[in-house]
């Protein structure tokens, strides 16, 4: 069938779904959106391709496409793209940033979906291992709420060690009662072993020694594998057309076969304006130079285990340990020689102490010791490799030891990650970046742990484009990445450099405006301070009274951002005692229930305001009532000391580039249009729009980020 056939019945199959839906509104800017889908998806060559054979060189397909609020990009997508997958005969993959959007997804808009296409279509939800419960650690943990003996397994992290001595009985006997409920849920099937399905979603420390992992995990050798959770979700997997997962999974799995082949199926990322930060830190690394005794278990591990097994390769582990163990040591010591009067000197209420490396360039006394890190971790991995690989041989040809065998490879892959974490960050420490490259960067980090001292070393990429270009888009054939906030300041460049795929003939570009009429929905109140937004603690004074001054006016739903935590402690201190009735502040409920709260009082006809930083800014949908009014106090910028970025600015500032306009601006532009669009959810909204920095209006990057925002009625207001 050819390029343009699958693309015209994808479109009759959106038009049927659109038609078919009741009460349903025809949008243009939807079918806009739907067309470039489908011709994005019909046009890229799926499956191996032999070139040397002389097979044409596979066709790569990409769309970058900005639908504003309202479009309904989500059935702008799935439709075309679900018709063009099975009419291929392939699967679509969709990647989403958040939760709720998954869920929305999964209960609400595939299964609309799956009511109205002709063809039928399965589809299913892709989470992480760590998602689900491991029946193999729940069962040991079961009856003791820890693990049974050291030797046994290793459960918790060494850094809970202490906390675990402190803990009171009571909060011991709770937590066995809480593994043993847990256990009994899942074995009468009362539970499906999601953490995400349980009534009350437990804390990490809870959690985390019941998850499944894939370094400890033997698969189909497993004892308990026909009772696995996360194998029972891989099976409904395999048997999905559509497979819902979310940027971090997509990344973290490369390569591993756990979600589809990139080069044979359809890719969307949803909310893709998150992408390039989720990919700097997915590759970003880190290792703890203080806390090593770990080191010492995993090697009286492997010699027991390989001596078993009869591994020879186990020869060298007592070196490669002793020869980490010194290094980490020798490395924490000159950390401190070098770096400590900075870190000590640092406030510690603001988490750890900071220090990043200048260019990237490591001291010269820290590049010996890195090298034997890295060269003795390499070793020790090797060996633990070839102990892994015998285990698994072992398994193979004495089925009936399947739980010892599994046990044992537990021990080992319990630790095993923290070996492999060490390695990558001293190899991204010792990445030395030619003349003229980018570099990476490298910061040492200071906290303390009760009476313990704790040494980081970190490292990560500064570019997201360039890890993306390298990780992703080298796999992907055909793909559409959506989202509100796209553009920047009015352009797609930011993004396309960010993302990857600036100067990719693959991809095209297309924005796609929202049906709403902003100019009479909206107003946007450039509300001015005296005070200079720079000088802190006077701007933030004048702007909590010019605050309270217009939240005393709320009738309905309103929300409040703030750019920092300290910033929102003062307005809710200063709130006066006939308004803290009214706040609902972030952290203070859960989020569903505080949400929950919010609704049920303007349903009442009651006021209520919700005061929330950067995670509120996105992703909450407040029409009408529910969000008359979004209060924004300062311009979210991002926070000045991220060592990452600061390590980005010196590189641009070194190739004499503009940080500020070429990388700051723009981020801020993205995030301020996602601010700015709580206000107008549905073409009935009417809401205002406060800015209390008067640098939006008043400076030429101010008036770049107005362009980046909904056409609003603009309204400026001389300070109070």
């Amino acid at each position: 069938m050819s390029q343009q056939v699958w693309a015209a019945q994808a479109l009759e199959s959106f038009d049927a779904v659109v038609s078919a839906t009741e009460g349903f509104r025809s949008r243009a800017g939807q079918r806009l959106m739907a067309e470039q889908v489908a011709r994005t998806f019909s046009s890229a060559t799926l499956g191996k391709v032999d070139e040397e054979s002389g097979e044409a060189a596979p066709t790569r397909s990409i769309a970058v496409i900005q639908a504003g609020t309202g479009v309904g990009k989500s059935l702008a997508y799935c439709a075309p793209a679900i018709a063009l997958a099975l009419s291929r005969g392939t699967r679509v993959l969709i990647s989403t940033a958040t939760v709720a959007l998954q869920e929305q997804l999964v209960n609400k808009d595939l299964p609309a979906l799956a009511a109205l296409l002709p063809q039928p279509f399965k589809f299913a939800l892709a989470k992480g291992r760590g998602r689900y419960v491991c029946k193999l650690k729940l069962d040991r943990l079961a009856g003791t709420g820890e693990a049974e003996e050291e030797g046994e397994d290793d459960l918790f992290a060494e850094e809970e060690a202490a906390a675990r001595a402190k803990r009171p009985r009571h909060e011991t006997e709770a937590r066995m009662q809480f593994y043993s409920s847990m256990a009994q849920t899942l074995s009468k099937g009362a539970w499906d072993g999601d953490r995400d399905s349980l009534d009350t979603p437990p804390e990490p420390e809870v959690w985390s020694p019941v998850a499944a992992e894939g370094a400890s995990c033997t698969g189909k050798h497993c004892p308990a594998f026909s009772q696995c959770t996360y194998y029972d979700k891989r099976k409904e997997l395999v048997g999905a057309q559509v497979i819902v997962a979310n940027h971090d999974l997509l990344l973290s799995s490369l390569g591993a076969r756990v979600l589809p082949e990139l080069d044979n199926c359809l890719l969307v990322l949803d909310e893709a304006h998150h992408l390039p930060a989720t990919a700097l830190d997915q590759f970003a690394c880190s290792m703890d130079l203080s806390r090593i005794t770990w080191i010492e278990r995993l090697a009286s591990r492997g010699l027991r285990i390989g001596a078993l097994l009869e591994v020879e390769e186990i020869a060298d582990i007592p070196k490669h340990s002793a020869q980490l163990r010194q290094t980490l040591q020798d490395l924490a010591r000159i950390v401190m020689d070098v770096y400590g009067a900075q870190l000590k000197s640092q406030p510690s209420a603001w988490g750890p102490a900071r220090v990043r490396v200048p260019r990237g360039e490591l001291p010269e006394q820290l590049i010996a010791p890195l090298g034997l890190l890295a060269a003795s971790a390499e070793g020790f991995l090797d060996a633990l490799r070839a102990i892994s690989k015998a285990l698994r041989a072992e398994m193979r040809d004495k089925p009936d030891e399947a739980k010892r065998l599994s046990t044992l490879y537990a021990q080992i892959g319990m630790l095993a990650p923290r070996l492999e974490e060490l390695h990558a960050t001293a190899q991204l420490l010792l990445q030395d970046a030619p003349e003229g490259a980018v570099p990476a960067a490298k910061w040492f980090t200071l906290e303390v742990d009760g009476d313990f001292i704790v040494v980081k070393a970190h490292a990560s990429p500064i570019l997201p484009g360039t890890t993306l270009r390298n990780h992703l888009w080298s796999a992907v054939r055909g793909a559409v990445l959506t989202s509100a906030t796209l553009t920047s300041c009015g352009h797609f460049d930011f993004f396309l450099r960010e993302a990857g795929l600036h100067g990719d003939e693959a991809t095209t570009t297309l924005e796609v405006p929202s049906p709403f009429n902003y100019a009479a929905q909206g107003t946007l109140i450039a509300a001015e301070t005296r005070a200079d937004p720079k000088n802190a603690a006077q701007f933030t004074t004048e702007m909590v009274d010019a605050l309270l001054h217009d939240i005393a006016r709320v009738e309905y739903g309103a929300l409040v951002l703030f750019t920092s935590r300290e910033q929102m402690r003062q307005a809710v201190d200063a709130l006066p005692t006939a308004m803290r009735s009214v706040v609902l502040v972030q952290n203070a409920l859960p989020r569903t229930q505080l949400l929950k709260r919010h609704r049920e009082r303007v349903e009442n006809g009651e006021p209520s305001v919700i005061f929330g930083m950067q995670s509120f800014g996105e992703g909450l949908d407040l029409p009408g009532r529910l969000c008359e009014s979004v209060f924004i106090t300062k311009l979210p910028f991002a926070p000045p000391d991220d060592p990452v970025g600061e390590a980005r600015a010196e590189w641009l500032r070194a190739v004499g580039r503009d940080p500020f306009s070429e990388l700051v601006v723009p981020a801020t532009a993205i995030r301020l249009a996602q601010w700015v669009g709580r206000a107008i959810r549905t073409e009935e909204d009417m809401a205002h729009v406060y800015c209390y920095d008067k640098r939006l209006t008043r400076t030429s990057y101010g008036q770049r980020l107005l362009k980046g925002l909904p056409p609003f009625a603009l309204e400026q207001r001389a300070p109070l």
